[in-house]
């Protein structure tokens, strides 16, 4: 139960004299008050992924400029495993205060659309509280693909059916997902090889293994600066202000395509609404702080900041759009 102050119990009490409306508004005064005094005590940010990840290193930015802001500790707790369902999984079953919080990614609204076997149901379960960050993958080849567009690529692609190999991260994540959707909006014949890690994919792209790979702009930037690596276009809609000269997928000939390696925050769907609000407030102004904004903005990520209803329709559209990519695309995962 959500520690209220005495006034917000008293008000609670009165509940019980009014009919209907009258103890909704009674509700939501004493959630409010109880928000007042929130946080007082140290905030518990799960990253359910192993440290040093993309994940870790978001939360840890963010939670520092957190504990600055709010006047009690925000400490990260990584909880990896089970592709990330473990940590979220521990919040959607923490106690509903608000002092339990989880990262999440793109890549659990892949596994929430692909695999009905999770300890928890996304949007059921847990509720949205701020997207952080918006990242995209860059679209790289290996030098020897004799290519320098998108559209090179598709028409390269068409004639060559099934002798291009991406690399992913693993089956079902999103750099996998991000391959097929290429694949399935170019109608090409492109042949997805999986790794243990996008590290270990990198590497094969690097030796000429495989031929193309849809991977961060930290992990590929000094490749490409080498000329190891071509990047061809970037992922998301719009271009990022950490390559500006490189198109997105969408602009350079294959309109509509994005795939958006976001980051964000949820907690259990039973958190009083108006904790969840000052919640996303707090994280909003820190993302958006220019120190927290700078560092993020190495590996490419653009700050967010929404507000909750907002968070949780793009967690929805995006279960939703990957549902339909497997269904669409007849995809078989293993």
């Amino acid at each position: 139960m959500s520690r209220l102050s005495r006034g917000a119990w008293c008000v609670l009490a009165l509940a019980v004299w009014l009919p209907g409306s009258g103890v909704a508004t009674i509700v939501d005064a004493a959630q409010r008050d109880a928000a007042h005094d929130f946080p007082n005590k140290p905030i518990r940010f799960i990253a359910p992924f192993v440290a040093g990840a993309g994940t870790d290193i978001t939360a840890r930015t963010v939670a520092q400029k957190l504990t600055e802001r709010v006047g009690h500790q925000v400490i990260v707790d990584n909880r990896p495993g089970a592709a990330g369902s473990i940590g979220v999984d521990l919040t959607a079953k923490a106690t509903p205060d608000g002092y339990t919080v989880s990262l999440i990614s793109a890549s659990h609204s892949v596994n929430a659309a692909i695999n009905p076997k999770l300890p928890y149901e996304l949007t059921r379960d847990l509720q949205a509280v701020s997207q952080m960050t918006s990242l995209g993958y860059l679209l790289v080849v290996h030098p020897s693909v004799p290519v320098k567009s998108v559209m090179e690529l598709v028409a390269y692609a068409k004639a060559n059916p099934g002798k291009l190999n991406y690399g992913s991260s693993g089956t079902g994540g999103l750099s996998h997902f991000a391959g097929t959707l290429f694949g399935y909006m170019s109608g090409t014949d492109l042949v997805h090889v999986p790794y243990k890690g996008g590290a270990a994919a990198l590497n094969d792209l690097l030796g000429g293994r495989t031929q193309i790979q849809f991977a961060t702009l930290l992990g590929t930037r000094s490749h490409i600066q080498a000329g190891r690596l071509r990047a061809l276009a970037i992922s998301t809609l719009k271009r990022s202000p950490a390559a500006p000269d490189i198109p997105t997928v969408s602009e350079a000939g294959l309109s509509g395509y994005e795939v958006n390696q976001w980051y964000g925050v949820v907690t259990s769907a039973k958190v009083p609404r108006a904790i969840v609000n000052k919640l996303a407030a707090e994280i909003s102004a820190s993302v958006h702080s220019p120190d927290v904004a700078q560092r993020l903005s190495s590996d490419g990520s653009m700050p967010v900041g929404s507000k909750p209803e907002e968070f949780g329709a793009h967690i929805r559209a995006e279960i939703a759009k990957w549902r339909k990519l497997v269904k669409d695309a007849g995809l078989r995962l293993q």
